[in-house]
């Protein structure tokens, strides 16, 4: 089975952004933004015998809500810093400044500085955007009943990639991908709320082990 891309496009949920099937009111006009380009990007960032999968939270408003890759910034794609889905050559909001979610640019930059950048999948435990009601521009956790709608989703990206090393980027990432029976090679510190040192020492110690572990 593939990724299930229509599973992702269909879901719908109370104080939630699907950001593969919803327009937001600071989305950019033409080609190459909105929903059906955030989708095209997602294709292109799976497109990859990836190496190792880091699976983080849920998506953030600064982050996957615009640009439709978990971890990844409207300001990193517009510098051509992510591998395989190009540099954007537009603006894909009309906010005065591009968004730059403090995560993503930690995140990308430790993957570019130990040569993982171009065999890593990133994804989250919920895929979705969860907010907090009355306000789509903040970031909430995902509840256990949205973790568990999320599901069918996460099983599909993960069986996608059965070689390569998964690990959880925080603790909610953890708790649900044990809940799935998959149990990750590590669990990193999320880069948030102070935690960028212990991310990029985490996964630092981790980089050496990944070739061998793809051949095992």
């Amino acid at each position: 089975m593939g990724i299930p891309f229509d599973e992702l496009v269909r879901f719908r949920a109370p104080h939630v952004f699907n950001p593969w099937a919803e327009r937001d009111p600071l989305d950019a006009r033409g080609e190459g933004t909105g929903p059906a380009a955030r989708l095209e990007r997602l294709r292109a960032h799976f497109e990859v015998p990836a190496r190792l999968v880091l699976i983080g939270e849920a998506s953030g408003y600064q982050g996957c809500h615009f640009s439709g890759m978990a971890f990844t910034n409207e300001k990193l794609l517009l510098a051509g810093a992510v591998p395989r889905v190009g540099r954007a050559t537009v603006r894909l909001t009309t906010r005065p400044r591009p968004w730059c979610e403090p995560s993503a640019t930690v995140v990308w930059g430790a993957l570019q500085a130990l040569g993982l950048a171009g065999s890593t999948v990133l994804w989250n435990a919920f895929a979705w955007h969860p907010f907090k009601p009355g306000a789509t521009y903040s970031n909430r956790a995902p509840t256990r009943a949205e973790l568990e709608s999320g599901r069918p989703v996460l099983d599909g990206v993960l069986d996608a990639f059965p070689r390569a090393c998964l690990v959880a980027v925080g603790k909610v990432a953890e708790r649900t991908l044990r809940g799935l029976g998959r149990e990750p090679a590590a669990t990193l510190r999320h880069p948030s709320m102070g935690g960028a040192r212990e991310f990029r020492a985490g996964l630092a110690a981790l980089a050496p082990t990944l070739g061998r572990a793809r051949r095992d």
